[in-house]
């Protein structure tokens, strides 16, 4: 009987000193040397990639998306369309976005694809829906959208819902609304497109890309200077 009791006894101190080992390695050392290591060697990933605005605000990150639109009218219906700020650069679609402006941290409502067939009625008519809003925002009194020239990345949401970029032809679609919601020359701003297009990863992986908040930060910046 004494011998089961010290037995066990000894069987559990063993235990309670590994688990308070492994607990100080894996629970305290580890998550500290990591830490240590990745703000020492990748310091903007560690803290979320973060951009800021000219005066130093932090504004979101580079790696999820924020919308652009208009204040409700009545905040406090849910039935009420948000509306599309068209003095800003627009992202592509997404349920995942919350509403924002460009001096406000995203809010993140959800993320994730629509899951729906091509054929998907409900599908075709957002796509259908977003393609004629496209055409109809960007259209001016000097230059006309048309439908053909409407890129995929302007009716269609990201796999993630989140995608902070858009295609350089969907940037450029969006140049004269821009130019003229803001009162600037064209050329101006397509020169803001171009200085914040970056191209293929490693020269090869991807496609050329617009960051939304950059451009947006930018813009801000031109309107202002």
């Amino acid at each position: 009987m004494n011998n089961s009791v010290g037995n066990t006894a000894r069987l559990l101190g063993a235990g309670l000193r590994a688990l308070l080992v492994l607990t100080v390695i894996c629970g305290v050392i580890y998550p500290l040397a990591v830490t240590g290591i990745a703000q020492a060697a990748f310091t903007d990933q560690a803290n979320g990639s973060e951009i800021k605005d000219g005066s130093g605000q932090v504004v979101g990150s580079e790696l999820i998306g924020q919308t652009y639109n208009l204040p409700k009218k009545n905040p406090d219906d849910p039935e009420e369309a948000a509306k599309p700020d068209l003095k800003w650069f627009q992202p592509r679609p997404s349920g995942g976005l919350g509403s924002n402006t460009v001096n406000q941290q995203y809010s993140l409502i959800l993320s994730g694809a629509t899951n729906k067939a091509a054929d998907n009625e409900d599908l075709v008519k957002l796509v259908t829906d977003a393609k004629d809003a496209v055409v109809s925002d960007n259209t001016t009194a000097t230059y006309k959208v048309r439908p053909q020239d409407v890129p995929a990345d302007a009716v269609t949401s990201s796999s993630s819902g989140l995608d902070p970029n858009i295609s350089p032809e969907y940037a450029a679609i969006q140049v004269h609304r821009v130019a003229e919601q803001n009162k600037l020359d064209v050329k101006q701003v397509e020169k803001l497109v171009k200085d914040n297009t970056e191209g293929r990863t490693l020269g090869f992986m991807g496609e050329p890309r617009v960051n939304v908040l950059e451009l947006n930060i930018a813009l801000k910046a031109l309107t202002k200077s």
